[in-house]
């Protein structure tokens, strides 16, 4: 993080000089300690999060194509003229772990076209879907298995 802030500061100033790059160090290492004690941040974490990030790349890649089915299915919904939405409320439980992972989750389902959270209490979430079908399996998909490994 420490390095982060410096090549922030080292941004911002637009320019390198030995004037800037002693001004960024002090000010950043003063930035970097004031996290560590008041914030509750700690290099720990820090090295957790960087181990994690093939795992978020990975929910990224999903989300996208998850977004993509989604768009093509919800489609196929207005384009057949024959075939009939089953719209509804869908109620179902989650045991994820940290409030991030479960707003994540409230968050990936609305980004999907014909779903929509309406509620997230605790580990309960109630959805709306275009297709009930689209709700199927919604409490052990591909986002919660995600979000469970990223929890670990």
């Amino acid at each position: 993080m420490l390095l982060a802030l410096l090549i922030l500061w080292l941004i911002f100033n637009g320019r390198v000089t030995l004037e800037i790059l002693i001004f960024g160090i002090v000010i950043c290492s003063g930035l970097y300690v004031f996290m560590v004690k008041y914030m509750d941040y700690s290099p720990k974490k820090e090295i957790g999060v960087l181990k994690r990030i093939p795992l978020f790349i990975k929910y990224g890649i999903t989300l996208v194509w998850e977004v993509i089915k989604s768009n093509l299915a919800v489609m196929r919904i207005i384009l057949s003229p024959g075939l009939e939405a089953e719209p509804g409320f869908r109620k179902f439980r989650v045991d994820l772990k940290s409030p991030v992972s479960r707003v994540t989750l409230a968050n990936s389902i609305t980004l999907t076209p014909g779903t929509y959270t309406v509620s997230l209490e605790e580990d309960e979430y109630v959805i709306h879907a275009l297709d009930l079908s689209f709700t199927e399996g919604a409490e052990d998909s591909v986002f919660v298995k995600q979000l469970r490994r990223l929890e670990e």
